[in-house]
């Protein structure tokens, strides 16, 4: 049986700014650069053998904060959905949680973005590729909170990240992987 650690960055400005933040960057905050360190606690005593991190700086950033000095990968399938002409742009555009009649999937790709079904598509593919890799039994792979989105509604047992407080900065879901099918165990809160 095989682990994957799937974690969110830690708070980055944009986040505190309330800016739209897919594949434009901005740094981590004190506070996520914290939050990165407590994650880094949290997982310790894991014998992670594989680490991966989109391409983002606020990923690579807290990868390097988390796990100390080892060598990863950095790969562009890891990274967050793509919002098009919204990106930089106050989330007060985003459409509401509480609307389900108007999701991101009618406005972000009318404008460049990219559906979460395409998001889901290459997180499951990316992911799956790197399980499948025979040295690979615990792996800490750090994204985004709406590629981790995409990821899980893409799962043949797709799981709700807003129930239990929501999927908050460098919190990171627990699967197993065995017989190419990923299973959920967690949602290891910092």
């Amino acid at each position: 049986m095989k682990h994957l650690y799937l974690m969110r960055h830690g708070e980055t400005l944009f986040n505190v700014r309330h800016k739209i933040q897919g594949w434009c960057d901005s740094p981590l905050t004190e506070n996520g650069i914290e939050q990165a360190k407590k994650a880094g606690a949290l997982l310790q005593g894991i014998p992670f053998d594989h680490y991966y991190s989109s391409t983002a700086e606020r990923c690579c950033d807290t990868l390097e904060i988390v796990a100390g000095d080892v060598p990863y990968q950095r790969l562009k399938a890891l990274k967050e959905r793509n919002f098009g002409l919204f990106e930089g742009e106050s989330e007060d555009l985003n459409p509401s949680w509480h609307d389900p009649s108007f999701t991101y999937d009618d406005l972000f790709p009318h404008y460049g973005g990219e559906y979460l079904h395409d998001v889901s598509k290459r997180m499951v593919e990316a992911l799956t590729e790197i399980m499948e890799k025979p040295d690979h039994q615990y792996v800490l792979a750090v994204s985004h909170a709406g590629a981790c989105y995409g990821f899980c509604e893409g799962l043949s047992a797709p799981i709700d990240l807003t129930l239990n407080g929501g999927f908050k900065n460098c919190n990171i879901l627990h699967f197993t992987y065995d017989q190419h099918t990923f299973s959920f165990v967690e949602i290891l809160h910092i």
